[in-house]
């Protein structure tokens, strides 16, 4: 089967897939968040140290980052319901093993098999829902759906591990996934039809390769920079990997026919707005949540679920605001939504950079809900942003990348977030606060930053940039369409034997 379900499904059928999907990307967000509720108590538990709880949480979001477009396209080729139970099986595997975890080390690893499985399961589920409702109105609502799980998903994952924390153990937030994917593998079995695109993008090894070490070399530097110095040669020379691999991939990528990363799409200034939108926007919510979550507990000495709890604002905003903020794009463009998202961020830094250990909790909770407003209105308008003028063959690359722009922004934000209050983990008190001053200014930064991509992203130039990046996709869709038709297929020409 193509991009079109096979006959015409039951309207029930398509909102149980719909389910399913949203089943998927639920569990396979909440992971990111869900583990920062419960960094202090593996930090106990497991005597880590702090670049071991970056690592917990920044092996699950690099995995993703680097192999979300490949999972895309393998599932174009060999089937998406295949590659999709596929990942919920090794997603399941990795959750498990997560929970028997003996050692940070050990969790590190589990984190990894479990991110392998992830990568196998958003895109690839974007793409399930897009082909199962073929009404282009139904699928935009289904995809609105979707996209709106992701949000809610990252905001509630340290509502819901602050309770299985308190009640079961640390444990338990990697348990918990196990009886959810057996679900969804049934499921899908039963419910979830087949499908492959027309025409599946080739593998790119190199691609892939060059990729992997630009991310993971930087992600490594700015961990271990505090231990081992900017200066130290293991950073200078994994700084240097990451540069030599970002020019490889600037010199390769443009020659392949299906390039990994596709370069032309950075042509639309849209487009390259929209992911460096995206990276700013999850850096500043990771950085967010990954000293929050210390702060409510290890300098306020709230137990895991009163953290988690603490956080209830941000994901109610979450829930009343995407589906708004979806509805105004729709209706007056990204524009209005990604400067509030903008302004509510660099108002959230600027606001928490007064937060110290006896401020009181209200004055908290308010702050909290300024990043509430952020998260809950930008997504939609990034999403948007994204694809806008791209002709339908691009788009679902184009969202991979928006995805993957996501978890490196959140890869980062822990990286960087981390490495900054640093040593005050162990100290408390005053002293976490006085370091966070630098997390929440690089956070204020990052909103700022949006506010400006987000005016100059949808401006006339850059709209009419978009406009000519998807008619040259157009014109290179339509050759290829010529070299693989049937002879008698051939579009006719104007051209007649006398002109030629």
């Amino acid at each position: 089967m193509s991009d079109q379900t096979e006959g015409e499904l039951s309207r029930r059928r398509r909102l149980l897939v719909l389910v399913i999907c949203c089943a998927s990307v639920v569990v396979v967000v909440m992971d990111i968040s869900i583990v920062n509720v419960a960094l202090p108590t593996i930090r106990s538990d497991l005597h880590a140290s702090v670049s071991g709880l970056q690592w917990t949480v920044d092996a699950y979001t690099l995995v993703l980052a680097s192999f979300l477009v490949l999972a895309g396209s393998t599932a174009d080729r060999v089937g998406r319901r295949r590659i999709f139970q596929v990942g919920l099986a090794v997603f399941g595997l990795g959750s498990l093993l997560c929970g028997l975890a003996p050692s940070i080390g050990w969790l590190i690893v589990a984190r990894v098999l479990q991110a392998a499985g992830g990568t196998m399961l958003n895109p690839v589920a974007m793409a399930i829902v897009a082909t199962t409702f073929p009404d282009p109105s139904e699928r935009a609502r289904a995809i609105g759906v979707f996209g709106s799980m992701s949000g809610l998903a990252l905001a509630l994952g340290p509502i819901l591990g602050g309770a299985l924390v308190d009640g079961l153990g640390w444990y338990a937030i990697f348990w918990v996934n196990v009886p959810i994917v057996i679900a969804a593998i049934v499921c899908t079995a039963l419910f979830v039809p087949e499908s492959r695109a027309p025409r599946a993008r080739r593998f790119d090894p190199i691609g892939q390769v060059l990729m992997i070490l630009v991310l993971g070399s930087v992600v490594y530097a700015i961990i271990e920079s505090k231990g081992l110095g900017w200066t130290s040669p293991a950073i200078l020379g994994l700084l240097a990997v990451a540069v030599i691999s970002a020019l490889g991939l600037l010199a390769y990528e443009p020659r392949r026919a299906d390039p990994l990363l596709e370069l032309r799409l950075f042509r639309s200034v849209p487009f390259s707005a929209a992911i460096l939108m995206a990276i700013f926007a999850l850096c500043g919510f990771g950085a967010f949540l990954f000293v929050t979550t210390q702060y409510l507990q290890d300098v306020r000495g709230m137990s895991a679920l009163a953290a988690g709890l603490s956080l209830l604002p941000v994901g109610a905003l979450i829930v009343v605001l995407a589906p708004l903020a979806g509805r105004l794009v729709g209706a007056r463009g990204p524009r209005l939504p990604l400067m509030v998202a903008g302004a509510a961020l660099a108002l959230g830094g600027g606001v928490s950079i007064g937060l110290a250990p006896a401020t009181p909790l209200p004055a908290v909770l308010a702050a909290y809900l300024l990043f509430g407003v952020f998260l809950g209105t930008v997504n939609p308008p990034i999403t948007n942003t994204a694809v806008s003028g791209m002709p339908r063959s691009m788009a679902g690359v184009a969202t991979s990348l928006a995805s993957a722009g996501r978890q490196t922004g959140t890869t980062l934000g822990v990286a960087i977030s981390g490495t900054i209050v640093g040593s005050s983990f162990a100290s408390g008190g005053t002293a976490f606060t006085d370091a966070e001053h630098g997390v929440w200014w690089l956070v204020a930064g990052l909103g700022v930053g949006i506010l400006v991509l987000g005016l100059v992203s949808t401006g006339s130039r850059a709209l009419g940039t978009a406009g000519r990046a998807a008619a040259l996709f157009e014109e290179v869709d339509r050759g290829a369409a010529r070299r693989t038709a049937p002879l008698g297929d051939q579009p006719e020409t104007r051209t007649s034997a006398a002109e030629a």
